[in-house]
């Protein structure tokens, strides 16, 4: 994960979102996964999500190549009705991760996270907490790590070592890597590593 702002709220989100989501919540203040199906006005935003945020996930900082993910509430529906339709609380997503996260409330906000806390380890290409942070802040990037599999499911996982071996062959560029996997980029710049360096860590088996 990276830092991720918040961008702003669209236009027409208050009409297409917001105004008929209170109107539900008023009739169903205790809606449950049931209720929400039909009503999930959210999705009237989630070209408005996609494009907003760059089509990155905000977890995994993978590029969403199909229109347009998966809208993540960062609060959940089910704890946060209230936050159901507040664009605040919206998060791009992969729908895999999505499904990972759930309603776990130990994951870090994407918006609250700093420069440096979660770094990789080539050539593994697994995530960890960086160096000389606070126990508890290690501690909730390493509940965030397990919460989203970022090193669980093993998709995730090769799909970072299959981008770091094109760049390593030189397939892509540093400049594909900070539009299409920003965190990828993002630690290739800090830890200096140059195609030379990637095609020694990055080698295909003959």
């Amino acid at each position: 994960m990276i830092p991720v702002a918040l961008q702003a709220e669209p236009d027409n989100f208050n009409a297409s979102v917001r105004v008929p989501g209170a109107k539900f919540l008023a009739k169903t203040q205790h809606p449950t996964h049931r209720d929400f199906k039909g009503n999930n006005f959210w999705k009237n935003a989630a070209e408005d999500v996609y494009e907003a945020y760059s089509r990155v996930c905000a977890y995994t900082c993978r590029y969403i190549d199909t229109p347009y993910g998966s809208i993540d509430h960062f609060r959940s529906k089910s704890a946060h009705p209230h936050l159901s339709f507040e664009w605040s609380n919206f998060r791009l997503s992969l729908p895999r991760v999505n499904h990972h996260k759930a309603a776990n409330a130990s994951i870090l906000d994407p918006f609250d996270v700093q420069p440096g806390w979660f770094v990789l380890d080539f050539p593994s290409c697994l995530v960890k907490p960086g160096d000389c942070l606070d126990h508890d802040v290690v501690d909730q990037i390493n509940a965030s790590i397990a919460g989203l599999k970022l090193n669980d499911d093993d998709s995730f996982v090769q799909d970072r070592s299959d981008i770091m071996m094109m760049y390593a062959e030189q397939v892509v560029t540093l400049t594909y890597l900070q539009r299409r996997r920003p965190f990828l980029a993002a630690e290739v710049e800090r830890q200096g590593i140059d195609h030379v360096r990637a095609a020694a860590l990055f080698k295909r088996l003959s």
